[in-house]
Order: structure tokens, then sequence, then C-alpha cells
């Protein structure tokens, strides 16, 4: 499983793809600790009061985890997991 990284995630983190190492039946909750003990800088940036930021969209496979079971949501081991922070352009 990994994550792909965008915009100013990617520069914090150093890197545009991270692989992580989750146990079976692992949760979103589960991927994103994976993520923040690699990179913690990263939840400075994503998280704020222990949730993430209403700025900061998450993708499961390019769909969005939290129509359904948001951080419980389960994980398959294949799964491409990614974070955007807010983005503008012109």
């Amino acid at each position: 499983m990994h994550w792909k990284l965008f915009a100013t995630l990617a520069e914090t983190a150093g890197e545009r793809e991270v692989p992580i190492a989750v146990e079976p039946n692992a949760t979103l909750d589960d991927a994103l600790a994976a993520l923040f003990e690699r990179h913690p800088a990263l939840e400075d940036e994503m998280i704020e009061g222990g949730a993430v930021c209403d700025h900061i969209n998450l993708l499961r496979n390019g769909d969005d985890p939290f129509a359904d079971a948001g951080l419980d949501t389960e994980l398959d081991e294949d799964d491409e997991l990614a974070a955007f922070p807010p983005v503008s352009g012109g």
C-alpha cells in the first residue's frame, strides 16, 4: 500500500509516493498513523484537534472515504491512498 502526496504535502515529506506497511484489516486511520510515523511533520499539516483538517482531501483508490466509513474505512493491501492540500492556480 502507498500514499501519493501532492503539492505542499509532497514538499514537506520530500517524496511524492510513500510506501507503508500496515496489518491486515487496517483502517484509513492506521494508514495515516503509518504515514505520520515515517513523516511526522505531515501530522502538523494534516491534523487539527485530533481530526483531519477540513481543507485536506483524502482519497482511497480515487474515491472519498468520508462518503462511507471515514477513518474507519478498511483497506486492502493494494490500495492507493492520496492526500491533497488546498490547491489554487490561475
